[in-house]
């Protein structure tokens, strides 16, 4: 297939269209390209990278390609919560704009990168698709927004499909470390400790990124029939885990770091367990391979092989990256690059 894949350039998608192209397909790579020199090292083929904006391109652009993933977003919570309006505005409504483009640009396929935060506050009970989403956050609710948008577009011609994504972990060469898993191993890699934010009691579903990239694939190359209109949750139903035991399996890995937490920490209110089985009849070739163990393993020898001046500098963030690009006068209010 002939593919394009907005936010090529990111964490996912570092490590998605690799994939993509092992598996012969053709990609074009769509970027703004806001966290260029976040990279832990230069991705293989930048000079092929079309620099723009996804609100930004003109539906002639987006004919004759047979699927479109559609990576580009503010892509968490605290990354969303720096402008709730400004989020619901991203990813919501210019999603779904984008999405009718798609749509009247002739394209069969387009597969939306959604988030299992649309469940929010659930409790223990391990839950499907059917569940009443209850997203807490702006993040959360702009993804459920625009799913209910783009399967409305639906046709005999047009097959749109949502992905919802456990929470991410694992290594790609544009690696996050505000992920839980990454974040925390990390921290005890820089200081020896691990710190969490909550009292650890949260249930989440874990997906690697690898296993994010198998769903893409699978969505992309399933029957018009079994996706469209659909959404998937994705990951492996038994990588359900409480986030203290992610820490405590981090902390042996890393030979027994101290796990810290507030002397007034709570429950994390979004908590939620996912069954992740309709995938595997919707999606026949998804086969996720990642276990939690293992990819914790990953993170932890690629973390230990980083110089530590490097590790230190990554850590900081995105949002520490938006700010120190606003503060030099080349963000715009609606996040939108300012050439240097």
């Amino acid at each position: 297939m002939k593919l394009l894949v907005t936010g090529s350039e990111g964490y996912v998608g570092a490590a998605l269209v690799p994939m993509l192209e092992a598996a012969g397909h053709r990609v074009t790579r769509v970027d703004s390209l806001l966290f260029d020199g976040c990279e832990v090292r230069p991705l293989p083929g930048r000079s092929r990278v079309r620099r723009q904006d996804f609100r930004s391109i003109p539906e002639s652009d987006l004919e004759g390609f047979d699927g479109v993933v559609h990576l580009a977003a503010l892509s968490n919570d605290p990354l969303s919560n720096l402008d709730p309006a400004l989020t619901h505005e991203v990813n919501h409504r210019e999603a779904a704009l984008f999405a009718q483009k798609v749509r009247s640009a002739g394209v069969p396929r387009f597969v939306f990168s959604s988030t299992c935060s649309v469940y929010g506050r659930q409790g223990d009970e391990m839950i499907d698709e059917s569940a009443t989403p209850n997203p807490v956050t702006a993040y959360g609710v702009s993804k459920l927004r625009a799913e209910g948008d783009i399967a409305a577009l639906a046709t005999a011609d047009f097959a749109p499909v949502s992905l919802r994504f456990g929470t991410a972990y694992g290594w790609s060469d544009m690696v996050r470390f505000d992920l839980v898993v990454n974040n925390l191993v990390a921290s005890a890699r820089l200081d020896g400790t691990l710190r969490l934010n909550s009292d650890g009691r949260a249930w989440r579903p874990m997906v690697h990124v690898g296993d994010m990239c198998a769903g893409f694939l699978a969505a992309l190359e399933a029957p018009s029939g079994s996706v469209s209109g659909e959404v998937f949750n994705i990951g492996r139903t038994e990588d359900n885990w409480m986030i203290i035991d992610l820490a405590r399996e981090i902390s042996r890995l890393m030979g027994d770091c101290d796990i810290q937490m507030p002397a007034d920490a709570v429950t994390d209110t979004r908590s939620y367990r996912v069954d992740c089985s309709k995938a595997a009849m919707g999606l026949p070739a998804f086969a996720p391979s990642w276990s939690v163990e293992r990819g914790i393993a990953q993170v932890v020898a690629k973390v230990w092989d980083l110089d530590e001046a490097r590790l230190r500098s990554l850590f900081q963030g995105r949002i520490a990256h938006l700010l120190a690009l606003r503060d030099a006068g080349r963000l715009t209010p609606d996040l939108r690059l300012v050439p240097a």
